[in-house]
């Protein structure tokens, strides 16, 4: 079976969250993305999980939907094009801060559990170790290589994923709290961690470049810390419609169940450029080797971005596959898209009202960007939106590229178009 996942998002009990990032609201915007499997996110966090309890109920082996008494009190604002089956998957992300090699490590890693009991078993560990109660994303002062140790040991199908391996701050391989190499990380354990997330301000093509990721399987999830982030990037999975099925495919090199993934452009995240936020300083890397890493207006050091991280630990040539390799899509999300296209804010009320009549019309998000006919598109957003998409998926886009915390932003028409579009529309 043919299916879309997103595993690695937050709860409201995470800092920094909507409040509306419950179960409820996830099961909805899943079927407004066209995501079929989603991560609790947070699950050893113990008002979460009596949450997941409470409104989950076993489905497909290891996946778990959400009981009917709930998923009703949604089910009238789902379009029926939208409409569709959506699974959870228990998983957390852990923030762990510690000692090695002489400094000091900031690493995330993501946890995917086959059930409640593998979940609690790791709950108890982390529970003993430090605090997990204060955020949905405990903060652990244990190294990952334990973590990984605490998780191998707890259930043999538990599934430890590294999180946005090159993020600057909090990463594997991040430029300011990681390593130059994944087993300087996990050492005689990294044989058990057999895939990693690109994150955000990375696509797999830059992956690549590393011989050292070889033998690790590439995912894509979005972090999203509310429901309409969902699925800003996503998993693309052909294979049984379980978790033992999602396991396969990512341990098994001989396995192909994992058909590819939906990526932001990577300018788009931000962290792709390196930069000081604090001065408004967005640098190319050969900017940075220019000012020999210091912020040309107050002299600090800038944030080194994973463009100018990956090309430091790059040993093969942009372009050459690796053996893991798979196919992949970069997307812009349909509010940015149709924000861009009208000139206004995407959060904005004209954004909103056009996004909901599409989904009405035309069925879900990810079926919009990439499936749905333009000309369809044009009676049912018009000719501006429309061509938006078709940019898009021609790679026809222009991006400021995002650094040290700030998004990029996506430009697909210049301001000469739009004059001309402006009096096209006006004359009609």
């Amino acid at each position: 079976m043919r299916f879309y996942a997103d595993l690695h998002i937050h709860s409201h009990f995470s800092r920094a969250t909507s409040k509306n990032l419950d179960l409820e609201h996830l099961y909805l915007w899943a079927q407004y993305k066209g995501i079929h499997v989603v991560g609790t996110g947070d699950c050893v966090h113990p008002g979460w999980m009596k949450e997941l309890e409470e409104k989950l109920e076993p489905a497909e082996e290891g996946f778990f939907k959400l009981k009917d008494k709930f998923a009703k009190s949604m089910d009238a604002q789902v379009p029926p094009a939208c409409r569709a089956n959506v699974r959870f998957v228990l998983t957390v992300e852990i923030s762990n801060i510690y000692k090695r090699l002489d400094k000091v490590r900031k690493v995330h890693n993501l946890i995917w559990f086959p059930s409640f009991e593998a979940a609690k078993k790791v709950q108890d560990k982390l529970e003993a170790i430090g605090n997990i109660k204060s955020d949905g994303r405990p903060i652990l002062g244990l190294d990952s290589r334990d973590l990984l140790e605490i998780t191998v040991e707890a259930n043999k199908d538990n599934i430890f994923v590294p999180a946005h391996i090159w993020t600057p701050w909090f990463s594997a391989l991040g430029s300011m709290g990681g390593f130059d190499r994944m087993e300087d990380c996990f050492a005689d354990l990294t044989c058990h961690v057999f895939a990693v997330e690109t994150g955000l301000s990375s696509d797999p093509l830059m992956n690549w470049r590393l011989k050292q990721l070889d033998p690790f399987i590439l995912v894509s999830n979005s972090d999203a810390h509310s429901p309409p982030k969902l699925g800003r990037e996503a998993n693309i999975f052909n294979t049984e419609f379980s978790y033992r099925g999602i396991l396969n495919a990512l341990k098994d090199p001989k396995d192909k169940g994992l058909v590819g993934t939906l990526e932001f452009f990577p300018e788009e995240g931000k962290y792709h450029y390196d930069g000081h936020r604090v001065c408004q300083t967005r640098l190319h890397p050969k900017e940075t080797m220019a000012h020999k890493g210091l912020c040309p207006v107050c002299g600090k050091p800038v944030t080194v971005g994973v463009m100018a991280r990956v090309e430091a630990l790059a040993d093969r040539p942009e372009g050459e596959k690796s053996p893991r390799w798979r196919p992949y899509t970069s997307l812009v999300p349909l509010p940015e898209l149709i924000a861009e296209a009208k000139d206004v804010g995407p959060s904005s009320k004209q954004v909103q009202e056009t996004l909901m009549n599409m989904l009405a019309k035309l069925g879900s998000e990810f079926h919009i960007l990439m499936d749905a006919p333009v000309d369809t598109i044009k009676r049912s957003a018009g000719d501006i939106v429309a061509e938006g998409i078709a940019r898009m998926r021609q790679g026809k886009v222009t991006i400021v590229a995002g650094y040290d915390g700030e998004f990029g932003t996506i430009k697909i028409f210049s301001d000469k178009e739009r004059q001309r579009i402006d009096r096209q529309l006006a004359l009609f």
